[in-house]
């Protein structure tokens, strides 16, 4: 275990879930803290001096580096640990088609059902997008954010009929995004993989069964 860096991270947050799996399939550990969410600790004053944005995941670096955002978090382990099995690819090509369809399946999938999520719960009222700002919510988007998933389950159906990962023949950080998103969807907005989708339905099948999938 490196006890030169400590994630802080809540089991709450599907984008503290894309960091877990991410470290679990590169089989490396490091020190954890928790942020309990639900009692807001986001917002303490210890937090904040940690990380003034008020989110989870938050990567601190043994000099005090503080890296936010899971993207940034996910390239700091990949260069950090070259030895271990690469997620963002090892070729221009491969690094070029990840970074590609990792950010659609977070554009499309992800953001979509957090837009959906933020904009319905009676709890997060006043807080319709994470960040030091406040906003309200707009019920009327969260009907828009329902097709946007629902366009969302239809283009990696047909994308996943030609290539056996999302980013082509390898698991990478696409499939962690695009698994979570699917997941997130399911709980926060009641909309799992629709019938008839059936190639989005065997890669979510064998991609949840991961070992590192469950973390």
């Amino acid at each position: 275990m490196n006890t030169d860096l400590t994630l802080y991270e809540s089991k709450a947050s599907p984008n503290s879930r894309r960091v877990r799996i991410f470290l679990a399939e590169k089989g490396i550990e490091i020190p954890t803290r928790t942020v309990d969410l639900g009692a807001k600790e986001q917002f303490s004053a210890e937090y904040v001096a940690i990380n003034p944005r008020m989110q989870v995941p938050t990567l601190v670096l043994g000099d005090g580096t503080v890296i936010g955002e899971v993207p940034a978090i996910w390239r700091y382990i990949e260069e950090a640990y070259p030895d271990k099995p690469a997620l963002l690819g090892t070729t221009p090509q491969a690094k070029a088609l990840i970074a590609m369809w990792e950010r659609r399946a977070e554009i499309d999938g992800f953001a979509a059902v957090m837009e959906g999520v933020r904009n319905a719960v009676a709890g997060l009222k006043g807080r319709a997008l994470s960040g030091p700002h406040a906003y309200e919510q707009i019920p009327e988007i969260v009907e828009r954010s329902k097709m946007r998933v629902a366009h969302f389950f239809a283009d990696f159906n047909e994308r996943l009929k030609t290539v056996p990962f999302v980013a082509g023949d390898a698991f990478s950080a696409a499939d962690i995004t695009t698994l979570a998103a699917i997941d997130f969807a399911a709980g926060g907005m009641k909309m799992g993989i629709p019938p008839g989708f059936d190639a989005l339905q065997a890669w979510y099948d064998k991609t949840s069964d991961r070992s590192a999938s469950k973390a």
